[in-house]
């Protein structure tokens, strides 16, 4: 890298290279034509036709990377057959989506997601669509290079002009016209090659380390589902596994009066936690504590949620809403080995089973749980099978911390070459 030049101009509350050139996105792209077919209307399964549909979710979803690459992505679906066809893409104002056209979510509930986009990458030849809630926009490919396309809407102050002109409460959105006539920066095409060469490599280990992730995370069910349930066992482990029914196993326990103790919340992903550690906005309650069940490390607690996120482990002694259930074993166990198993699909397939009817937020009942007939293997093959598990763990906390240190450390490339305060040396 070189250091910017002296010679600047202005760009919003900025500056930018003086060699860089200043215009609209308007005068870059144009768009093209879009659909607006429901997720309802599509289906996931091949059709005829093999039509591929872009919905907002989609770009929301990848935004991330800022890349929406083909080769990886599994999420975009097939059209319903009849919606439309090949035939389609005949008309000429109907043009297919090709490589390097960039797809914009024109709706966000996040203030902060206005106006994501992703460039299209490894289509190869496939028919492609934008769907629900997008924009489709095509670059002129004499100023702008592939690859380097959605950067000109990501940059720091054009993203802060998207957000100042969102319209919207709930839902932010930004309409064609004023996408239009919002200012971008482009530098020469040679340099735009340059920065989206570097940060296309970083977006290649990022995706790389996704599909990663995803492999060690089916590797993972897979574990659970046979090892959690004595279909596999581990070497030296042979007795026969006992069925008892949860309520032999967990006791409820009800401890009041420790108003003073930390309010704990219930969460699918980190169990149970302290209050202080969610992130956004937290409800606190609007009386007294004095009738909050006490948690203490180790205990597992029904929350209101159902199946998925119905138990919940807890590492932190504190306080939780009097309408949880507190569980406590009743007989020997291995924490672990019950915290892996309650999110397995054994468990909530019987859990369902034993609570037909049950709606999404209403209460497990304790003697719901309790008729629940779970596994109950010696304490060493407890032991076993949790640290099989953990350790499955382990690698995808591991390959999931580096892949956001790669995201930080291309949101910090992304900073320095998009506004041209470091610039390439090209030829």
């Amino acid at each position: 890298m070189k250091n910017n030049a002296n010679n600047t101009k202005p760009f919003y509350n900025t500056t930018i290279p003086s060699d860089w050139k200043l215009t609209t996105f308007g005068d870059e792209f144009s768009f093209l034509k879009s659909y607006s077919f429901s997720r309802e209307q599509l289906s996931k399964e091949k059709t005829n036709d093999e039509i591929q549909n872009i919905h907002y979710g989609d770009i929301h979803s990848t935004f991330e990377n800022e890349i929406l690459d083909f080769e990886y992505e599994q999420t975009v679906p097939y059209l319903a057959d009849g919606l439309i066809n090949k035939d389609c893409f005949e008309e000429e104002n109907f043009p297919a989506l090709e490589e390097g056209d960039l797809i914009i979510a024109d709706a966000s509930e996040d203030y902060e997601g206005v106006c994501a986009c992703v460039e299209l990458k490894n289509i190869n030849g496939r028919n492609v669509v934008s769907g629900l809630h997008t924009f489709a926009a095509r670059a002129n490919e004499e100023n702008i290079s592939l690859g380097f396309r959605t950067y000109v809407l990501i940059h720091q102050q054009v993203v802060r002009e998207l957000r100042r002109i969102a319209t919207g409460t709930s839902v932010y959105g930004v309409s064609k016209t004023n996408i239009s006539k919002v200012k971008i920066a482009l530098p020469p095409l040679p340099e735009q090659k340059a920065i989206a060469k570097v940060l296309s490599l970083m977006d290649s280990a990022i995706n790389k380390n996704m599909q990663l992730i995803g492999q060690k995370e089916l590797r993972k069910k897979w574990l659970m589902q046979n090892l959690l349930t004595g279909k596999k066992r581990l070497k030296g482990f042979s007795w026969e596994w006992k069925k008892l029914g949860a309520g032999e196993v967990f006791k409820s326990v009800t401890v009041k009066g420790f108003s003073n103790e930390e309010l704990l919340s219930a969460t699918q992903d980190r169990g149970i936690i302290p209050r202080t550690m969610l992130e956004g906005r937290v409800t606190m309650p609007t009386t007294g504590t004095e009738g909050f069940k006490l948690v203490e490390n180790g205990d597992f607690v029904i929350s209101l949620r159902s199946f998925q996120g119905g138990l919940e482990y807890s590492s932190y002694r504190g306080l939780v809403s009097s309408a949880y259930t507190v569980l406590k074993p009743k007989k020997q166990i291995r924490e672990e080995f019950y915290k892996q198993y309650f999110k397995s699909y054994d468990f909530i397939g019987h859990l369902a089973i034993a609570v037909i009817g049950i709606r999404d937020g209403k209460q497990i009942s304790y003697d719901d749980f309790g008729t629940v007939k779970i596994p109950y293997p010696t304490t060493e093959e407890q032991t076993a099978v949790s640290q099989v598990l953990q350790a499955a763990d382990k690698e995808i906390a591991l390959l999931k911390a580096k892949t956001e240190k790669l995201r930080e450390q291309k949101k910090g490339m992304m900073q320095v070459l998009l506004t041209g305060k470091k610039r390439l040396k090209v030829d």
